[in-house]
């Protein structure tokens, strides 16, 4: 792999909004990790077939710089709510389609089991199910947004 095949690989891990992209081929490996450091570059890391390190030019911060995901509104802390995380990387939808209702809105009384929102993940769309029943309190992100795992997606506060 050559260097102007990493940086269109850095390109498009970019603009797909990926968070992290392993590519091993014939002894040669990369890492690139999304997200933004304190300087505006992407961490990447690079591995060399002689199993030597090196890191490209925009490789200059540490993978720890990487922001941590955002925590719940204090506000919120306060009560008893829980937070419903992803279970993957994909888009987060809030209906079914575009002239659906949405599963869930703020105030909704949920039970175990409900659907509550729709992941899609390589053109598959997952029905994600609440953990827990209660009332909606807050949705923490905005339809048709990509999500990470583990990303909070709703604060429920317990029935």
């Amino acid at each position: 792999m050559n260097t102007d095949e990493i940086r269109e690989l850095i390109k498009l891990v970019s603009k797909a909004g990926i968070g992290r992209v392993e590519i091993e081929r014939d002894g040669f490996y990369i890492n690139i990790e999304g997200g933004m450091t304190h300087n505006g570059d992407q961490p990447i890391y690079v591995q060399a077939p002689q199993n030597q390190v090196m890191q490209t030019p925009a490789a200059v911060a540490p993978q720890a710089a990487i922001p941590a995901p955002v925590a719940a509104p204090a506000a919120v802390e306060e009560s008893n709510a829980v937070v419903i995380k992803s279970t993957m990387i994909g888009t987060f939808y809030r209906s079914s389609g575009p002239d659906k209702d949405a599963f869930v809105s703020v105030g909704s009384m949920i039970q175990k089991g409900d659907k509550i929102c729709i992941i899609e993940a390589m053109k598959l769309f997952n029905e994600i199910e609440a953990e827990i029943s209660g009332k909606i309190v807050k949705i923490l992100v905005d339809d048709a947004s990509p999500v990470e795992y583990d990303q909070p997606l709703f604060l429920v506060e317990p029935a």
